[in-house]
Order: structure tokens, then C-alpha cells, then sequence
């Protein structure tokens, strides 16, 4: 049964990600839910189920988002991932117009509109209207959905959050729950932050991670691994330009870092964006190598192809994100959600093992509710 009021949220950035999204809130209605739940790590969190979240304000800079209803807005180019939820009804939230920032690359205009972003001709928001219009639509929790290596505007959009008095959930490689002084400021306002950078539910940087954990575990000695990425959604389009990409390889490398026996040289790791291909759209296809010794040092490698829908495969990482942090906002917690952290992001303020994080936010989630239930 859905709670009184549900979980208000509002997003910055209507691209492939908050497609999938707000397709999978529509998605999972309380019947699917009953009935035998697919693609989800947790059917309620709380109480909550994935249809008790509500998108109430949403900001874009794109010409053909900006100024529609959301549920227009998602299926616009140049988002190209998979339909699975066609009939979304007018959602009565228009996209306001947010800040550009460094939101666009300059390379962007070397290529096709329909793949790239059009500006729109609306003068930007103020900080202060932004934070007025979270503050107007009841807004709890800001997603950020920013494109990678967008520094200044996550940055911006994690500020309004602060002022605004809303949770933030940062899935992009820019470091703001690992930057101690933000974390500081959310923990002293009593407004939970997870991040950064997303783990998709099953993509490449959380398969390299078990496949290395694996290794550590059965005393393989690793000696070199890569993960060579392609895909042809916005997001890889975004990062052909190297210039961007800083944050976004440290936060994957450090990810798989985390969990090896021993920390790898730099020159026999790689782990990274490494293509754009058009015909992708949001197909993501990851080829992984890792080579070590076994028993004796005798040598043995490994090679690994995923393909996956690369937002979706995100979105069901997100709506447990969302749930956890209405968990924190009822019960007063402030401050890095350090399991949820570790466990859904790539670049947490403190890595743990996979298993290690499961079960801190297994306990998060168990504690948080019995804490609620015997209010």
C-alpha cells in the first residue's frame, strides 16, 4: 500500500537516465509489484514501492524539453533508450530551464542535432528561482543528471539542494558526497546525500569489481586487467572529449582498485569510456581482460563481453537510492548514507567489499524501518 504522500522528487537533467526512470515508476505499479516482482533489489523499502515516487519539479536546458510536460519530455532526442513504458499520462510538471554551466561540451556542435543537445531559448533560472521552484513543489530529495565532466553545474545543482533543504543523490563522477566539506554541510542542515557516481545493477564496473574480488578471494594474483566501453547514447558522446573524462575514469578505476588483494600499477590498469558508436544508442557493450596466476604462478586470463540497456540498468539502482534516503529524511539522519553509498556508487566517501556494503544497507534499511514503525 502506497504511504501518505509518497516520495516527491525533482530531477536536473530529463536525459536517458530519468527517461528510464519515470518509465520504471509507471512501471512497477502495485499490481506487478504483488504479483511477482521482476528487475528490482528491493520490491518496498520502508513501505515504499517504486510507484510511490513522484517527480515534482524537473529542470533541463535542451529546446525540446524545456517548456514541455515530463512525460513528453523523457521520450525527446536525443534520448535513445529502450521504451518498456510508452503510456506515461501528463504529469502536469513542466521542465523548467536550469543553468548551461560547463553542461555542454564544445565538441557537441560537431555533431547531428538529433544526437546532441539544442540549446534552449529560454533565459536560465537563477539559483534563487531554482531553489524557489523546489521550494514551491515540495520537492525532498534532488537527483542530479548531469553529464559527465559537467563540474560547475553538479556543483551548482548539489548548492540549490542545501538551500532548498532537499536530499541529493549525485549519480555522475563528480565528487561531492566524497568531498568532505560537502558532506560536512549536508550532516550540519540534517539532509542525507549519497553518492557519487552510480553502479549500474549489473554493468561493468560492478561485474570487474566481482570478477576481481573473485581473484582476491581465491588467491589469484592479478597482474593486469582493462574495461573497454562502448555505446552510442549521449552520455558516451559526451565523453569523446577527453578534457571531461577525469573524474569519470578515476571514479571507475578506483571502483575496481577497491576490492583487488593489492593495488595495481597505473600502467597495467585500465578500466574506462573507450568509444562512440552511433548505432548503439543506449546499448552498452563492455569487454573486460584480466590476466594473473594461479597455484604454481602458472598463468591464466579471462575475457568477459556484457551488453545491457545501459539507463535502465541504472534507474533500478536509482529507486532504491530514492527510497533509502526518504529512510534517512523520516528518521532524522543527516550526512552521508555511508552503506547505501558504498553499495550503489561507484566513488563512495569509503569503499567497502560489495558483500561488506550489501549488508550496510541491508541493516540500514531494517533499522531505519523498525525505528519507524515503533514511532
Amino acid at each position: 500500500m502506497a504511504k501518505k504522500g509518497g516520495i516527491r522528487i525533482a530531477i536536473a537533467g530529463i536525459g536517458n537516465c530519468a527517461s528510464s526512470l519515470i518509465q520504471g515508476i509507471h512501471y512497477y505499479t502495485p499490481e506487478r509489484c504483488r504479483d511477482g516482482v521482476v528487475g528490482l533489489m528491493h520490491r518496498e523499502i520502508g513501505g515504499y514501492l517504486p510507484c510511490d515516487i513522484s517527480v515534482v519539479a524537473a529542470f533541463d536546458i535542451d529546446a525540446r524539453k524545456v517548456g514541455h510536460d515530463l512525460a513528453e519530455a523523457i521520450f525527446a532526442r536525443p534520448n535513445c533508450t529502450k521504451v518498456f513504458q510508452p503510456d506515461i499520462p501528463p504529469t502536469g510538471v513542466i521542465v523548467r530551464m536550469g543553468q548551461v554551466l560547463d553542461g555542454i561540451s564544445e565538441h557537441m556542435a560537431d555533431y547531428a542535432e538529433d544526437r546532441t543537445f539544442v540549446r534552449a531559448g529560454a533565459p536560465e533560472l537563477s539559483k534563487a528561482e531554482i531553489v524557489a521552484e523546489l521550494r514551491r513543489s515540495g520537492a525532498e530529495i534532488l537527483l542530479n543528471y548531469m553529464p559527465v565532466g559537467s563540474e560547475q553545474a553538479a556543483r551548482f545543482y548539489a548548492e540549490c539542494a542545501l538551500e532548498a533543504g532537499c536530499a541529493f543523490i549525485n549519480n555522475m563522477p563528480v565528487f561531492i558526497a566524497s568531498d568532505p566539506a560537502f558532506a560536512e554541510r549536508f550532516r550540519a542542515r540534517g539532509l542525507p546525500i549519497v553518492g557519487d557516481d552510480i553502479k549500474s545493477q549489473v554493468g561493468a564496473t560492478i561485474t570487474h569489481r566481482v570478477l576481481t574480488d573473485l581473484f582476491a578471494k581465491r588467491g589469484v594474483k592479478l597482474l593486469r586487467t582493462y574495461q573497454l566501453n562502448t555505446g552510442g547514447n549521449t552520455d558516451f558522446l559526451n565523453m569523446k572529449n577527453q578534457r571531461r573524462l577525469a573524474s569519470k575514469k578515476t571514479s571507475k578505476t578506483e571502483a575496481v582498485q577497491a576490492v583487488a588483494k593489492k593495488r595495481i600499477e597505473d600502467e597495467n590498469i585500465h578500466v574506462g569510456p573507450s568509444d562512440y558508436v552511433p548505432w548503439q544508442n543506449d546499448n552498452k557493450v563492455c569487454f573486460i581482460r584480466m590476466e594473473g596466476l594461479l597455484f604454481g604462478d602458472v598463468p591464466m586470463d579471462l575475457e568477459l563481453r556484457l551488453s545491457v540497456e545501459d539507463s535502465p540498468n541504472s534507474a533500478g539502482v536509482v529507486i532504491d537510492m530514492i527510497r533509502c534516503c526518504k529512510l534517512a529524511l523520516e528518521n532524522g539522519i543527516g550526512g552521508i548514507l555511508e552503506g547505501p553509498a558504498a553499495y550503489f556508487c561507484k566513488h563512495p566517501p569509503v569503499q567497502y567489499t560489495d558483500d561488506v556494503a550489501y549488508q550496510m544497507t541491508e541493516n540500514f534499511i531494517r533499522a531505519s524501518s523498525i525505528k519507524l514503525a515503533v514511532r
